[in-house]
């Protein structure tokens, strides 16, 4: 069966890559010419191939983020981003544990560049992915926030409240988390102390 590419396939801008054969819909053509988006067909493989992680982006939501987090996802593709959607895929109801705890694992684990989860408030998430170690994840509703979360704190993890936030305010707080880099110096120390209390707590939990 040849894949259907639609309007909301299209990125804000760049180039969309398509599996030769696919079937374009009459809108995404407009839309992609509107936005001045390239499209181009590439041999399957091509696709499938996956991002390395430095490139990779994990994000998931509950129901309360669902909306906002496919608003989201475009976004970061338009910055070149590559997309690893752990869920939800609907506006089920779920719990965000499940969902924080997997986006906080790849995160820790490596295999992202950093990560981003979206619930009712923002405020869950963040306590069930800071319980991973080696996450540092930072609920972020402005602009400076998010500067000084990564600036200062070195946050892996940014998570957002899908109730809180226009899907406008979000992007905002997302396209600048992601273009700042951490600041080091003086921040590093206090980075290094923030692993040296998560270090000493594990211990705690260790089976002898």
């Amino acid at each position: 069966m040849r894949s259907v590419v639609t309007e909301s396939d299209v990125p804000r801008s760049g180039v969309l890559k398509i599996p030769r054969g696919a079937i374009v819909t009459a809108a995404a053509r407009e839309t992609a010419a509107a936005r001045g988006v390239g499209i181009v067909e590439v041999r399957p493989e091509e696709l499938s191939a996956p991002a390395p992680p430095e490139e990779t982006i994990a994000i998931g939501a509950d129901h309360g983020g669902f909306r906002m987090k496919e608003a989201l996802k475009p976004v970061l593709k338009e910055l070149g981003l590559a997309v690893r959607d752990v869920g939800v895929h609907e506006e089920t109801p779920v719990d965000y544990p499940d969902i924080a705890e997997k986006v906080a694992e790849l995160v820790a684990g490596g295999k992202v560049a950093r990560g981003v989860l979206v619930d009712g408030a923002g405020i869950g998430s963040a306590m069930v992915a800071n319980k991973v170690p080696g996450v540092r994840a930072a609920l972020c509703y402005d602009q400076a926030t998010a500067r000084n979360s990564r600036e200062h704190n070195d946050a892996n993890v940014l998570t957002l409240g899908g109730r809180l936030l226009t899907t406008t305010q979000a992007e905002e707080v997302l396209r600048t988390w992601l273009a700042t880099p951490f600041g080091g110096g003086r921040h590093a120390a206090r980075v290094n102390k923030i692993s040296a209390v998560e270090q000493k707590y594990a211990k705690w939990t260790e089976k002898p």
